[in-house]
C-alpha cells in the first residue's frame, strides 16, 4: 500500500502572541491544543499554566494536524518570544506537501494456511512500515495496524510482527482510521488470495471465517455484541448482490476489453484511544441568567459535525432547544489536559462528560421546576436568586479498559463497530479507466446522534479510502525528493469518481450501551469499506486476464491507478513493455 496525502483545505497555520509575564497566547490550526501547549511551554522553558492555545474550527485534520501542527505552532512562538511581537506562520500548499507527513506506506509478508472449503486456520504477517526520518506516531500507528489486522475473521493460530523503517523521507504521521486501513487492506488481500487459490465463492469464504459471539480476538479480547452477520446479510440484500454478480459476468463474457467486478466486504472496527491514559475527557457548561447556556469540550470541530452534535447532548441532558446552547471555541484554559481530537471517540468522550456536567445542573435546577407553568427561564432566575451555582464541570473516563482478571482477557476497545459495503466496478482493459458503477453501504452506528451528519460521515469517508486504493499516486524519488506537490500533481477524488449509484442505510435496532445516548463512533471507519472498490477492480481486472489464459490469484499494489490496471490486465499489447515479474509493474518515476 501506498503513501496518502492529507490534503486538508486549510494549510497548517499559527498565530503566536506574547503576552504579561511571560504568557503566550496561540491560535493553531490544530487537532491537539494540549500537546501545542506542552511543546511550547517546555520549549520557551516556562510553565503549562502560561501558555494558552485556542482552536476556533479546523479546515480539515483528517490526523494531519494532531502532531505535525506543533512544529508550525513552535516556529511562531519561538518568533513571538524572540521579537515580543505576534507572529504567524502559515504554509503555502506546496511547501505543506512537502514538510509534513503522509499515511504510512507498507510492506507486508504473510504466509496463510487454509482448509479446502476456505477457512483460515493460520496467519503469519510480517509488516514493514515506511515511517520516514523520525518516530513521530509511528510506534502507535504499527500497534494499530497489528491489533486491527483480523478484521471480522477469527483466525485460531495468528502471529504478526511489526518492522518500523527509518527512510530518507520526512516523518510519516497519523491520518484518518491510521494503521485501520493498511490492517483492512492486509487481511483483505489474505482472504482474497486464499478464495483465488480455491476458486470459491467470495462471499462463503469470508462468511464462514466470521467472528462471532463470545470468541476472542488475536488480541485476547472477547466480542460481547457482534453485529457483523446483521450487516452482511442486509448489505447483500440492499446490494442484490448474487443477481448482479451473474449480471456481472454475463457482462464480461459479452465484451473483450471492458470488464466487471463486484466485491462484498465485512467490517469489525474497535474504538479507543490504544494508549489507555487518552480515553478520558472534560467539559465545562455554564447557564447564563437570561437561559442561554456556553457549552466548552475538550473536543476540536474539523468539519465533521463534532459540535452539532455536542449541543444536540447537551440540548437532549439539560431538556432545551438547541438554539439555546452556544460552543465559542476550545481552549487548554477552559478545559485542560484534553486528548486529541482523533480515532474517532471525541463524540463519545466528550459526549459523556457533557452529559455528566448537564446532569450535575439539571439536579441543581430541579427544586425549581415544581412551579406550574414555570419555565427554563425561571428556573436559572430563581437558582441564582438562591445563590445556586450555574456552572458545572463533567469528566468522563472510558471504563474497563485494559486487562480483565475475572475472564483472563484484555479490553483494548471499549467497543466494536460494524459494517459491510459492497462495490460494482467497470474498467477500460486499454487505458486503465475505471468507473464505480455502485456502492451500498450499511453501517451500525448504533442510536445515530445525529443521522444525517453520520450518513455524511459514511459518504466522506469512503471516498477518501477510495482516493488512497484506487487514484492518489503518491512519488517520491530515490533521494527523498517529494515529485507530487500541489494539486496539478496529486490526484484526489472528483465527482465524477463518485459512485453512480451511492447507497447508505444505517444498521437499524442495534443500540449500544457503552456510549452517549446509545451512540457509535462514525469518524474512520467507513472509510476502510473502499477496500470494496479495490477488490473488485481486481476481480475486473482478473475478467480480463481470463481472455487471454491467465487464471488464478495475482499481486495488484494499492494504489490501483489506470497504469497498473492497464498493465496487470496482460494481454498482447503488454508483452510489448518489459516488466520485472508478473505483478509487480514497476511505474516509471521509481527509476528517477
Amino acid at each position: 500500500m501506498g503513501a496518502q496525502e492529507h490534503f486538508y483545505l486549510e494549510t497548517q497555520s499559527s498565530i503566536a502572541v506574547p503576552k504579561e509575564r511571560d504568557e503566550m497566547d496561540l491560535f493553531s490550526a490544530g487537532q491537539f491544543p494540549g500537546g501545542i501547549q506542552e511543546t511550547v511551554a517546555k520549549t520557551l522553558d516556562i510553565p503549562f499554566n502560561k501558555v494558552k492555545c485556542v482552536v476556533k474550527r479546523l479546515g480539515g485534520g483528517f490526523g494531519g494536524k494532531e502532531v505535525q501542527s506543533i512544529p508550525i505552532a513552535l516556529m511562531a512562538a519561538v518568533a513571538a518570544k524572540k521579537y515580543n511581537l505576534p507572529m504567524r506562520c502559515c504554509l503555502e500548499r506546496n511547501e505543506d506537501m512537502v514538510i509534513t507527513g503522509t499515511r504510512h506506506p507498507v510492506t507486508v509478508k504473510y504466509k496463510v494456511g487454509f482448509s479446502s472449503e476456505g477457512r483460515i486456520t493460520s496467519l503469519d504477517l510480517n509488516i514493514y512500515a515506511n515511517c520516514g526520518n523520525s518516530m513521530d506516531v509511528s510506534f502507535a500507528i504499527m500497534g494499530a495496524i497489528m491489533i486491527k489486522c483480523d478484521n471480522a475473521y477469527k483466525i485460531p493460530n495468528f502471529r504478526v510482527t511489526g518492522h518500523l523503517c527509518k527512510t530518507n523521507i520526512r516523518s510519516n504521521t497519523a491520518m484518518r482510521a491510521a494503521g485501520s486501513i493498511q490492517a483492512m487492506f492486509i487481511i483483505e488481500t489474505v482472504l482474497q488470495h486464499v478464495i483465488d487459490q480455491l476458486g470459491a465463492e467470495p462471499t462463503k469464504v469470508r462468511e464462514m471465517n466470521f467472528y462471532k459471539v463470545g470468541d476472542r480476538t488475536h488480541v485476547n479480547q472477547i466480542i460481547k455484541d457482534c453485529n457483523i452477520q446483521s450487516c452482511w446479510e442486509e448489505c447483500l440484500n440492499q446490494s442484490d448482490y448474487y443477481n448482479r454478480k451473474t449480471q456481472v459476468d454475463q457482462f464480461n463474457r459479452d465484451n473483450r476489453w471492458r470488464k466487471r467486478g463486484i466485491s462484498i466486504v465485512p467490517l469489525k472496527y474497535g474504538i479507543s484511544f490504544e494508549v489507555i491514559q487518552l480515553n478520558q475527557a472534560g467539559a465545562l457548561v455554564n447557564v447564563y441568567t437570561d437561559g442561554s447556556v456556553l457549552l466548552s469540550h475538550g473536543g476540536v470541530e474539523m468539519g465533521q459535525g463534532l459540535h452539532i452534535k455536542m449541543i444536540q447532548v447537551a440540548s437532549a441532558s439539560l431538556g432545551i432547544p438547541s438554539d439555546r446552547i452556544h460552543i465559542s471555541e476550545s481552549s487548554t484554559n477552559i478545559v485542560p489536559n484534553a486528548p486529541p481530537s482523533a480515532a474517532s471517540v471525541s463524540s463519545d468522550l466528550n459526549g459523556m462528560a457533557i452529559k455528566i456536567a448537564c446532569e450535575t445542573l439539571s439536579k441543581r435546577l430541579e427544586p425549581y421546576k415544581n412551579e406550574k407553568g414555570s419555565s427554563w427561564n425561571d428556573w436559572v432566575k430563581k437558582a441564582y436568586e438562591d445563590r445556586v451555582s450555574l456552572s458545572a464541570t463533567g469528566f468522563y473516563k472510558a471504563p474497563d479498559l485494559g486487562p480483565d482478571p475475572a475472564t483472563n482477557s484484555e479490553n483494548k476497545f471499549m467497543y466494536y463497530t460494524y459494517g459491510a459495503g459492497c462495490s460494482e466496478v467497470e474498467i477500460d482493459c486499454l487505458t486503465g479507466d475505471h468507473t464505480a458503477i455502485r456502492t451500498d453501504i450499511v453501517f451500525d452506528v448504533g442510536t445515530s446522534l445525529n443521522p444525517a451528519i453520520d450518513i455524511g460521515q459514511i459518504e466522506g469517508a469512503f471516498m477518501m479510502g477510495y482516493g488512497l486504493y484506487m487514484l492518489e499516486n503518491f512519488k517520491i524519488s530515490p533521494s527523498g525528493q517529494v515529485l507530487t506537490q500541489g494539486p496539478g500533481n496529486y490526484k484526489l477524488p472528483a465527482i465524477s469518481n463518485i459512485p453512480k449509484q451511492f447507497n447508505v442505510s444505517l444498521l437499524k435496532g442495534k443500540p449500544n450501551d457503552r456510549a452517549v445516548y446509545s451512540s457509535k463512533a462514525i469518524g474512520e471507519p467507513p472509510l476502510l469499506l473502499s477496500v470494496s472498490v479495490f477488490l473488485a477492480t481486481k476481480s475486473a481486472i482478473m475478467a480480463a486476464r481470463h481472455e487471454t489464459g491467465r487464471r488464478g490469484y495475482f499481486r495488484l499494489d494499492s494504489p490501483a491507478s489506470p497504469d497498473k490496471i492497464r498493465m496487470e490486465c496482460q494481454d498482447e499489447f503488454t508483452k510489448q513493455f518489459p516488466v520485472a515479474e508478473e505483478g509487480t509493474y514497476t511505474p516509471w518515476f521509481i527509476k528517477l
